[in-house]
Formats: structure tokens, sequence, C-alpha cells
């Protein structure tokens, strides 16, 4: 019987990746790319369909990560130090699924070994994505998309 091998994110918890390791868990679905807005009065956040200046609408790829921080100010960069606010990732989220105790999705690039799956999987907003640059800030909260508490 052939015994299976256990992959870094099984074997691992999050603050014992290396930065390449903690890279690849990234599915590249560009959600959380997208701006988002939160309920001063209950704390839940919305996403849009805005998408941030710097993200590739039909790759769902930064067009600029190594220099975004230039760019984009206020681009988060995802550390462990945060993983009790991950919250404010979707559900779909490898960083936040794993956070919480929970596996890769089946689509992901690391168990699907295509750098494509994510977008094949239907998970992105490909197609329905505005760039910031194009709609009014005052606009943003006509373009809501989903919730997370």
């Amino acid at each position: 019987m052939t015994e299976r091998v256990r992959k870094f994110w099984e074997i691992k918890k999050l603050d014992e990746m290396s930065l390449e390791e903690w890279e690849a868990l990234c599915d590249g679905c560009g959600l959380c790319c997208l701006q988002k807005l939160e309920d001063e009065d209950d704390g839940s956040v919305y996403y849009t369909r805005i998408a941030c200046k710097l993200l590739d609408l039909k790759t769902c790829r930064c067009k600029d990560y190594k220099h975004r921080k230039k760019f984009v100010a206020d681009c988060i960069t995802l550390t462990i130090e945060d993983i009790e606010h991950f919250n404010w990732l979707p559900t779909t989220c490898s960083y936040r699924r794993l956070a919480e105790g929970l596996a890769l999705p089946e689509w992901h690039p690391l168990l699907t070994v295509d750098a494509k799956s994510t977008l094949k999987s239907g998970i992105t907003m490909t197609g329905k994505m505005l760039c910031e640059n194009d709609v009014v800030a005052d606009e943003w909260e006509n373009y809501l998309i989903f919730r997370i508490d």
C-alpha cells in the first residue's frame, strides 16, 4: 500500500511556513483586491465588484505585486501576525480556511497543479469587476456583491 505524502500546508501551521510557502497559499482569486465597505453599526464587511487599480481584471492578479505599496499605500499585506483578523477575507480564501482549521478548496492550484484552476472554478469575479478608477467613490455602495460577517 502506498502512503500519501502530506503537503506543507497539511504539516505546517501558518506561522511555521516560509515566505515562499506563504505566498503559494494565495489561490489568485483576486477577491481580497476588491474594494470593501464596512457597516459602522455592526462591523460587517461588504465586498463590492470594484477592483483595486492594480488588479488585472482578466487574470485576477496584481499588475505590480512587488511594488504595489508604492502605488496603493493602503494595500493590505497578509501576515501571520494578523491571523485573528482574517475574518474579513472571503470564506473561500486559503489563508482564512487554514487559519480556521479547514482544508484548501478543491480547485486550489496547489491541489490541481494548474495555475488557472481558480479562474476555471468560477470563484473569481472575472468579467464582473470594474476598475476603481472608473467608479466615483461615493457610488461604491451601488456595487455591493456579498457580505462577510
